[in-house]
């Protein structure tokens, strides 16, 4: 069976009944292999030649499922535990009321760097912000624009799904692409906090009801364990990245796998804050919170398998080149494009890095650049109604699709942010 070229047309079609059936509330991965199949069809490949465009593509994410997989353990020791609600408190409390706007994002972001995904770091910090913005009168705007940008920052900078998909698809270790995302992340939080102080009394305001419904005392365990689990595998995955700066020889050859470092770090943590005999129920709940990611990458796999096969990326650098840009910018574009098209940051890194990625490297862009450029172009605008995330956050926060709707010029502010300045830092300064 010959090689085929796809049409980018055909590609461009394959995408958006992907994009048109996820609208319309079918599930996303038989969404998206509808697109891919059809797209490949249309394009003119044989049933034969679709089957293996699809298989080719699958295949190509499953490093990066594995690795979601193991990071699914560290998700559900974080949340089911109780420490990342422990984090939360403990930073809200110690900034105090004058400082909440800030806290709150900061929460937020910590939460979500280290390994709790983005939507469930928002349900842990709702509670806590709907109280804070009840003493303090602080409108559910500006609470959900703190969140949601410190969220986005932290998960430029995490062991999520969405930055062990930039990581695979450029070849690079996982604490390369975290390191990378620092600045853009701190440029992140900052412009979060400055917009939500200036949304602090615009939109709706925080009800009793709000309060009555999310708020819980619960028992809260010590910081100290609380952090045993992230710091451990932050640290673990540091170690050869740190090396090489320091230029120490025998520790730049360590470089141990995400796959190895996040269970294990969970399991540590977990043991030193005495809930060993639930480890099991952890861990079960932890796959059950990565296994529609899973699946949804693998849905995105087929996608990206249609668009690599196509002229579709030839395309696009020509028409950057057509009016004057470089092409450095096809990374942040691809990421931008395919959060748009998507609502899912993890979902936008593997369809740009598995159907940009060969031609955004043939630019002249570095692989890590490239990742750091793609990862904050994914953050841009995943936050569409067609995406899961709208929908959690809005129900977090007790908003109307209307007043949701709001939140997203905002939340398009702090991605854009992280974007242009990963871009001006990786794509030019740095490269």
């Amino acid at each position: 069976m010959g090689s085929i070229t796809i049409s980018w047309l055909a590609a461009l079609f394959g995408l958006a009944l992907a994009i048109f059936l996820i609208f319309k509330r079918i599930n996303p991965v038989y969404a998206l292999f509808a697109g891919a199949i059809i797209g490949c069809l249309i394009g003119g490949a044989s049933f034969a030649q679709t089957v293996s465009i699809i298989e080719k593509g699958t295949q190509s994410v499953m490093g990066t499922a594995i690795r979601v997989l193991a990071a699914g353990v560290l998700a559900g020791v974080m949340m089911e535990s109780g420490a990342a609600e422990t984090i939360a408190h403990a930073i809200v409390n110690k900034m105090g009321e004058k400082l909440a706007l800030m806290a709150l994002a900061l929460s937020t972001m910590i939460i979500t760097a280290v390994g709790v995904f983005i939507p469930v770091a928002v349900l842990i910090v709702a509670p806590i912000a709907l109280t804070v913005g009840k003493k303090s009168n602080i409108s559910k705007l500006a609470l959900l624009v703190a969140l949601s940008g410190g969220g986005k920052a932290g998960n430029i900078i995490s062991p999520n799904p969405n930055t062990i998909a930039a990581a695979n698809g450029f070849h690079l270790s996982l604490s390369q692409v975290m390191i990378v995302g620092f600045i853009p992340a701190i440029f992140g939080l900052i412009v979060a906090t400055i917009l939500s102080g200036f949304l602090r009394k615009k939109g709706p305001i925080v009800e009793d009801g709000d309060i009555k419904e999310t708020e819980e005392s619960k028992s809260l365990i010590p910081l100290s364990k609380a952090l045993v689990a992230p710091v451990l595998a932050i640290v673990l995955l540091m170690i050869g990245p740190i090396g090489k700066l320091v230029h120490v020889s025998c520790l730049e050859t360590i470089n141990i796998d995400a796959m190895y470092v996040l269970p294990f770090a969970s399991l540590v943590g977990a043991l030193i804050m005495g809930k060993g005999r639930q480890i099991p129920h952890f861990v079960s709940n932890g796959l059950n919170r990565v296994a529609g990611t899973v699946l949804i990458l693998i849905g995105a796999g087929a996608i990206a398998g249609l668009i690599s096969t196509s002229d579709l990326s030839i395309q696009i650098v020509h028409l950057l080149a057509k009016i004057g840009l470089p092409g450095v910018y096809l990374a942040p574009i691809s990421g931008i494009l395919m959060g748009l098209a998507t609502g899912s940051t993890s979902t936008a890194v593997i369809l740009a890095t598995g159907s940009f990625g060969k031609a955004i490297l043939a630019t002249g862009t570095g692989a890590l650049a490239a990742a750091a450029m793609v990862h904050a172009g994914a953050t841009v605008i995943d936050e569409v109604p067609q995406g899961n995330y709208f929908h959690i956050t809005a129900q977090s926060m007790h908003m109307t699709i209307k007043e949701r709707m709001t939140v997203i010029p905002y939340e398009f502010c702090v991605g854009l942010t992280m974007t242009v300045v990963a871009t001006i830092l990786y794509g030019f300064i740095l490269k």
